[in-house]
């Protein structure tokens, strides 16, 4: 088999002599213009999330049944938390440059952010609540007002009434 190369628009074009490879090697190219451009939008919409948020809190959730979960984003929806099922890297990819940066050590396994914009205590105080009826559902660590903690910090944080 005969492999050549060329340069066409500044993307890295292959060109083979089997009809069946050519058709592999120009959807593997594909595949990864495809994937990057595909989880910019995702990585965004996480940043935007954070942006101006007081608090994040990981959990993971798996163990918990669907209506657990949709009790737990219920309560969290009403207290103004926005809560996402998100991939560690894109995570870790959002976070960069921010005080959350510090959560990246904890992002192992499926995890679940939950941020809030407005009372920096809800996240920890809805989520430890939670997780006492479900005990599956597992705090991992958050970030408060700037400040890194880890489940039991969270625990306690969890204790702390609103600021109204």
């Amino acid at each position: 088999m005969n492999l050549q190369t060329s340069v066409s628009s500044g993307a890295e074009v292959f060109c083979v002599k089997d009809f069946g490879s050519t058709r592999k090697i120009y959807k593997e190219v594909y595949q990864k213009v495809a994937k990057v451009e595909l989880k910019q939008p995702i990585v965004q919409a996480i940043v935007e999330d954070l942006t101006d948020a007081q608090s994040a809190v990981i959990v993971n959730y798996c163990g918990l049944t669907v209506a657990q979960d949709t009790e737990l984003r219920k309560q969290l929806r009403e207290a103004g938390v926005i809560y996402k099922v998100c991939k560690n890297t894109m995570m870790k990819r959002a976070f960069e440059g921010t005080d959350f940066a510090q959560l990246d050590e904890y992002l192992e396994g499926p995890n679940a952010i939950a941020i809030s914009k407005e009372d920096a205590t809800a996240p920890a105080r809805i989520i430890c609540n939670f997780a006492k009826k479900a005990e599956a559902l597992e705090v991992k660590a958050g970030v408060v007002e700037g400040s890194v903690y880890d489940a039991a910090g969270i625990q306690e944080l969890s204790k702390i009434p609103s600021r109204e």
